[in-house]
């Protein structure tokens, strides 16, 4: 792959995917270019060989395909500032910003410009992202390049703009709830005698093996617990202790709270 790319934001995603990119062997350290105000933060990266700058301008002018990764409030005012730079038959914008429309970004861009929703998690970083992705009206050639450089990097879900929102909360916030969920795994498993080492060793694998399952297997989580469930064992114990104590129901209106925060 050729294409230089522009991570515009070099934030916690913006550097994430940056990372992504160079791992999977996506792209060459010195075809992509990230932008931030104070470049002093991203050293790390740029020891890699990302090319770094405070110009968006300049970083656009590189590119063929440009990542949006700045804040919501901040999405107008950056596009609008690169605006005058873009190339109809060269650029494709893709935005990893949270809550902002494809009809909205194609009112500042104009409706002739390729431009792409994808809402990628944090795990990116290590290739293991879940990403959805919507678009409009983008040419198949550019969708597919999307597409590709995201499943380089995790798994990738082509879904409709209406359910980006959703989207956001079970597949981006769902990182934390996933390892909040972990994180109290470690801590019953130091209450039962692990050191802390070894218990988030156990909790972590353990969650990453039940994922795994039903990727590979195809199967409903159900199917699954019911092997492990035995008449009056410890595991359907656990279970419905959990139960009574609101577990999916806590995790059912956490979700739902965040969703109806979006916006």
């Amino acid at each position: 792959m050729n294409k230089k790319i522009a991570i515009i934001g070099g934030g916690n995603l913006g550097v994430a995917i940056a990372e992504g990119l160079i791992k999977s062997g996506f792209s060459l350290p010195e075809h992509i270019i990230i932008t931030k105000r104070n470049i002093k933060t991203l050293t790390d990266i740029e020891s890699k060989g990302v090319l770094v700058t405070s110009d968006n301008n300049e970083a656009v002018r590189y590119a063929d395909l440009i990542i949006l990764a700045v804040k919501p409030f901040q999405i107008k005012e950056v596009v609008l500032g690169f605006k005058d730079e873009l190339q109809i038959n060269r650029h494709t914008l893709v935005s990893v910003v949270t809550g902002v429309l494809i009809k909205d970004m194609q009112e500042w861009v104009g409706t002739d410009l390729a431009v792409v929703r994808a809402m990628p998690n944090t795990a990116i970083a290590i290739q293991e992202s879940m990403t959805c992705i919507s678009s409009k009206n983008t040419p198949q050639e550019k969708l597919d390049y999307v597409h590709d450089l995201f499943s380089q990097l995790g798994r990738v879900a082509m879904i409709e703009e209406k359910l980006m929102d959703a989207s956001t909360v079970l597949g981006a916030c769902g990182i934390a709830f996933a390892l909040r969920y972990i994180r109290a795994s470690i801590q019953g498993g130091i209450e039962i005698g692990f050191d802390a080492k070894t218990a988030t060793l156990i909790a972590a694998q353990t969650v990453n093996g039940a994922a795994e399952l039903l990727i590979q297997k195809g199967t409903h989580p159900e199917a699954e617990i019911d092997k492990v469930t035995t008449p009056r064992g410890c595991t359907i114990a656990g279970l419905n202790e959990m139960e009574h104590r609101g577990f999916s129901s806590s995790l059912i209106r956490g979700i739902k709270t965040s969703y109806e925060s979006i916006g």
